[in-house]
């Protein structure tokens, strides 16, 4: 007799599902240009990859500390450090994890009792709330407002807190928005937090990808409290490979670690060799992206204000979001319609929290050309709609 546990029947139950549209791209092949998969779209820089391909031919396959190797994460203290003046121990205050997925669940599983309460930032990453679900403990969502452009008011979150409360879960820069946190709101959220007894999740997986703007780490304004959550995907073009980290005080790493080492051990020995050639070696690589990134950024932005869909400038990640509910259709309608009859796919708001509903987000990780098409082709959509 099968049985679903009740957790996993929950996450079902969480927002609607985007297989039917990755199903019916399956079908275009070759006819969609995808603005959809948040993904580089540049291969991971040469230097790196050869790191990775000397460590197979050196027979480096073999498992390392479940903390990580030594030197990556010696590398990767000395690179928070210059960046944000914030440095933890290599020792024991980083965890070297399988991608950031894996990190916020080590942390989630860390950190919380069934039956706790964890204030959930949205619109967020469709795998936050799932994930805080099948960690036992109950997501409360605070919306950040478009009007901020999605920057969340401490004050929202001081509402939300009760007796229950153990923890704030935050991603910034957004996925979907592109917001970025200014830093005088993130020292409210950790005023809030010192209040509170709270402890402090920041994903900050897009840390790199910033434009004008500058990126405040969470632990640099409140470390004894924060769980940093980073990673090589997006920075590096690294997406792939699986690499991730979690930086905490000790007994908050200490509490990843048994999850970490009970599920996945470890992450691959190449990979990690691949990781600390990023950081060594792959400054340059960053920097030619980051400006790629911010010229498709300015077009993407400003074509889809000039047909119709307004979108608040994204100061980091690579995604926009675009209002579409104007248009007499729900965020879901308008994305499948567009990807029928315009052969465009976006993702419906609504995939990233209620607060999401009646937007839609595209990612300017794709080539120039492709994102001047697909606006040409969203605009005899949103024409044909009366707009």
């Amino acid at each position: 007799m099968q049985h679903i546990s009740r957790r996993v029947q929950a996450c079902a139950c969480l927002g609607p599902s985007l297989r039917p549209f990755f199903d019916i791209i399956a079908t275009m092949a070759g006819e969609v240009i995808s603005l959809g998969i948040g993904e580089p779209d540049f291969a991971t820089p040469t230097v790196i990859q050869a790191a990775a391909i000397q460590a197979l031919q050196a027979g480096r396959t073999s498992y390392t500390s479940n903390y990580g190797m030594i030197e990556l994460r010696q590398a990767l203290s000395e690179h928070l450090a210059r960046l944000y003046g914030v440095r933890y121990a290599p020792q024991d205050e980083i965890i070297i994890t399988v991608g950031v997925s894996e990190a916020l669940v080590i942390a989630l599983m860390g950190v919380l009792d069934p039956g706790d309460e964890i204030i959930v930032v949205e619109p967020c990453f469709t795998s936050y709330v799932p994930d805080v679900v099948l960690a036992g403990a109950t997501p409360v969502m605070v919306a950040a407002r478009p009007e901020d452009d999605f920057a969340v008011r401490p004050a929202d979150v001081a509402a939300a807190v009760t007796p229950r409360t153990r923890a704030i879960l935050l991603g910034y820069p957004n996925n979907p928005t592109g917001a970025v946190m200014p830093r005088d709101r993130l020292e409210g959220i950790v005023a809030l937090a010192q209040r509170h007894d709270l402890i402090l999740i920041s994903d900050e997986i897009y840390d790199r990808l910033v434009y004008g703007v500058t990126h405040t780490c969470l632990g640099a304004l409140a470390r004894e409290r924060t769980i940093v959550l980073g990673g090589f995907s997006k920075d590096y073009a690294m997406t792939g490979w699986r690499i991730g980290y979690a930086c905490a005080p000790a007994v908050l790493t200490e509490a990843m670690l048994r999850v970490h080492e009970c599920f996945l051990m470890c992450a691959s020995m190449p990979a990690q060799d691949a990781a600390l050639a990023a950081l060594r070696e792959g400054e340059e690589a960053v920097q030619q992206m980051v400006r790629t990134y911010d010229q498709r950024r300015q077009v993407l932005a400003c074509g889809l204000n000039e047909i119709g869909l307004p979108t608040a400038e994204p100061k980091g990640a690579f995604y926009t979001f675009s209002r579409v509910s104007h248009l007499g259709l729900t965020d879901i309608e308008f994305a499948d319609k567009l990807l029928r009859e315009e052969k465009v796919a976006v993702v419906p708001g609504s995939a990233f929290g209620q607060s999401g509903s009646g937007y839609i987000r595209c990612c300017y990780a794709q080539k120039m050309d492709q994102i001047e098409a697909a606006l040409d082709r969203m605009a005899s959509l949103v024409r044909r709609l009366g707009a």
